[in-house]
C-alpha cells in the first residue's frame, strides 16, 4: 500500500485483523507495480469469483486472470481510509477509499476469505476516479461539441464522429498526432454531418480512429485502445473503434462512422450495437479523408435497432422533410427541402427469406457455428419463422486477396506521399501495411480489380430475391494484449467473411443477436443481413423484426 498522506495512520486500518491488513496492502503494493503474478494469487481461484467495475462483470479467475494480463497498472495512489467488516470467522468486508497522486479520489469494495490458511478475494467491486475525458475515445468533445437543429426527427440524439469526417473549424486526425499536426482547419462541414445536425442529433465530439482506418482491431498506438462496452478486457473493434465504444458506454447515441472492410460491422459484433454499412456511393463521401474510394461507405452505429430506424429513415429517407431549423448549418448555409428520393430505392419491405452462405458458416468459430443453428432451429419453429435456405458464395479467400490488392493501392495513393515525408510517424503495424501497399503495381491492380468483376455479380445475384444471413466476424472480440501475429491471424479470417458484402457494394447491417463463450465471459457475436443495393431503410425494417421474431422465440439475444 502507497504510504499514507504525512506518515499518518490510515484510518481504520487499526480494526483490520493483522493478517488481513497485510493481504490488502500487498495487493495494494501489486496493483500499483502491475504485478500480475501477486494479483492472480490474491484473487480465489475458481469459477465463482468476480469483479465488476464501470466497464462491466468478469467472473471466473481465468477471466479475471485475462483482464490484468492487459490492463497495465494503476495510476500512483495512497489509501485514505478503510472500513472492515466481519462476515464472519473467515469472511470479511473491506471497503477503501483511495487518493491518486494525479487528483481525484476512487473507491473499493472486497470480499475476503480466508482459503487454505491466506486471504483471498472473493468479489470485488472497483469505482475508479471520475475521468472528465477518455482520451482513448474522444480526440475532442464538447456538450455538445456542435449543436444541431432544436426541432426534428434526431433531436435529443448526440453524435460520436469517428475523426475522418470534415467538421467546420476543425482538423481532421486520422487517428496520428502527426497528420493532426500537418492537417489544415476544415472550412466546411461534410454532408453526412450536416444531415444528422439537420435532423436535430448535436455532435457530442470527434471520436478516436485506427490509424487511417487501415485496421479492424481498434487499438491505436498513439492514443491507446478504447474500450469494449460489451466485454471489458477485450478489443474494441476498429477502424471505427472511438464511435463505437462512445456508443456503447453511453457517451453517445450514434456514432457516425465508415466502413471499408468491416470497419462499422466488427466492433457493432465485438460491443452488442447495430452497426450499418450502407450502400456503396449511397452517402455522400464529400469531406470523408478517404482509404480506398472503391469500397470506402458511410455507416451508423447504435445501441439498438429503433435508434437506427430513426437514422436511416431521415438520412436516407424519401418524404422531402422538411429540416429547416435554427442552429442546424455549421457551414452557415440554410437548410432547405431534402429532396432525397435521389439516394436510393423506396425502402419497399425486403422478403421474408434469407439465405445462409456455407462458406461464412463454415469460417466461424465452432461457438459461433453452435450459435447460429441454435438461433435458425428456433426460428423455424416459431409459427411465423423466415424462410432459410443454404447456398454459395464461393472460396472466400477468392474475395479477400484482390480486395486487399485493390484497397492497397488505394490507400497508397491516398496516404503515401504523406507517409514518405513523415517516416517513422506511423505505427508499426499499421506501416506495414502501407508499405506492402507501396509495392502493389498498376498491373497488379487492374488483374484484381478484373477478379473482382465476376465475384460483385455473385454476390449481387444471391440477393435478388433473399438477404443474406451470417455471422458479422467468426467470433467474440479477441482479448487485449495478444501478440501481432494473434492479431493478424483474427484479421485474416474477419475479412473473409467482411469482405463480400463491400466488393459488392451491398448495404449490410450487424445485428447482436448471438452470443457465444470467451476467455473473459460471455460475449456478443453479431448477425449480419446483407441485401440488395439501396434497400437500407428496408433492411433495418427487416433486421428489427428478425430481433423481435428471436426475443420471442426465446433464443437468447
Amino acid at each position: 500500500m502507497a504510504e499514507p498522506t504525512r506518515g499518518t495512520v490510515v484510518p481504520g486500518a487499526e480494526s483490520v485483523p493483522g493478517d488481513l491488513l497485510a493481504a490488502f496492502e500487498r495487493y495494494e503494493t501489486a496493483i500499483v507495480a502491475d504485478d500480475v503474478a501477486v494479483l492472480d494469487e490474491t484473487f480465489a481461484p475458481g469459477p465463482d469469483t468476480l469483479r465488476g467495475d464501470s466497464a462491466g462483470l468478469l467472473v471466473g479467475h481465468h477471466a479475471i486472470s485475462a483482464f490484468r494480463g492487459t490492463r497495465g497498472g494503476v495510476a500512483p495512489r495512497s489509501i485514505e481510509r478503510i472500513e472492515h467488516r466481519a462476515l464472519g470467522t473467515d469472511a470479511a468486508l473491506l471497503v477503501s477509499v483511495s487518493r491518486y497522486a494525479g487528483g481525484g479520489r476512487g473507491l473499493q469494495t472486497q470480499v475476503w476469505q480466508r482459503i487454505d490458511g491466506a486471504w483471498r478475494i472473493t468479489a470485488a467491486h472497483v469505482s475508479p476516479r471520475p475521468q472528465p475525458l477518455d482520451r482513448t475515445v474522444w480526440r475532442t468533445v464538447g456538450d455538445p461539441l456542435w449543436q444541431g437543429a432544436w426541432e426534428g426527427a434526431l433531436t435529443g440524439l448526440t453524435i460520436a464522429v469517428k475523426d475522418l469526417f470534415a467538421i467546420k473549424g476543425y482538423r481532421i486526425g486520422a487517428g496520428n498526432p502527426a497528420f493532426l499536426d500537418s492537417a489544415r482547419p476544415e472550412t466546411t462541414t461534410a454532408p453526412a454531418v450536416s444531415d444528422l445536425l439537420r435532423g436535430g442529433a448535436s455532435v457530442r465530439g470527434i471520436a478516436r480512429t485506427d490509424e487511417f482506418a487501415y485496421s479492424i482491431a481498434g487499438d491505436n498506438v498513439h492514443y491507446g485502445t478504447p474500450p469494449n462496452g460489451a466485454l471489458p478486457g477485450a478489443l474494441p473493434g476498429g477502424s471505427s473503434s472511438g464511435p463505437a465504444s462512445a456508443v456503447a458506454t453511453g457517451q453517445a447515441d450514434i456514432g457516425l462512422a465508415t466502413d471499408t472492410a468491416g470497419s462499422v460491422r466488427v466492433p457493432a459484433s465485438y460491443q452488442g450495437l447495430w452497426g450499418l454499412r450502407t450502400t456503396h456511393g449511397l452517402v455522400p463521401r464529400q469531406g470523408l479523408l478517404p482509404l480506398a474510394q472503391s469500397f470506402d461507405t458511410v455507416g451508423w452505429l447504435t445501441r439498438d435497432g429503433d435508434t437506427l430506424q430513426r437514422v436511416v429513415d431521415w438520412c436516407l429517407s424519401y418524404d422531402g422533410a422538411s429540416s429547416a431549423s435554427e442552429g442546424a448549418e455549421p457551414d452557415g448555409e440554410p437548410a432547405a427541402e431534402s429532396g432525397r428520393g435521389r439516394w436510393g430505392e423506396s425502402g419497399a419491405d425486403l422478403p421474408w427469406r434469407f439465405v445462409v452462405p456455407d462458406e461464412a458458416l463454415a469460417a466461424a468459430e465452432p461457438a459461433t457455428r453452435d450459435a447460429v443453428a441454435s438461433l435458425l432451429a428456433r426460428l423455424a419453429a416459431a409459427p411465423d419463422g423466415p424462410a432459410v435456405s443454404r447456398a454459395s458464395l464461393g472460396d472466400l479467400d477468392a474475395y479477400l486477396v484482390p480486395f486487399r490488392t485493390v484497397q492497397a493501392a488505394e490507400a497508397w495513393r491516398n496516404n503515401g506521399r504523406w507517409v514518405r515525408e513523415h517516416p517513422g510517424a506511423v505505427g508499426p503495424a499499421v506501416a506495414e501495411r502501407l508499405a506492402a501497399a507501396s509495392a502493389v503495381t498498376a498491373e497488379d491492380e487492374a488483374s484484381a480489380r478484373a477478379l473482382l468483376a465476376p465475384l460483385r455479380d455473385r454476390v449481387r445475384e444471391l440477393v435478388q430475391s433473399s438477404v443474406l444471413l451470417l455471422p458479422t466476424v467468426p467470433g467474440p472480440a479477441p482479448a487485449r494484449g495478444q501478440s501481432g501475429e494473434g492479431i493478424d491471424a483474427v484479421r485474416l479470417a474477419t475479412l473473409r467473411m467482411t469482405t463480400p458484402a463491400a466488393v459488392a457494394g451491398l448495404p449490410a447491417l450487424s445485428v447482436p443477436l448471438l452470443t457465444v463463450p470467451s476467455v473473459l465471459g460471455p460475449a456478443p457475436v453479431g448477425l449480419c443481413l446483407v441485401s440488395r443495393e439501396g434497400t437500407d431503410i428496408a433492411l433495418v425494417r427487416l433486421a428489427r423484426r428478425l430481433a423481435a421474431a428471436v426475443s420471442a422465440s426465446g433464443v437468447t439475444p
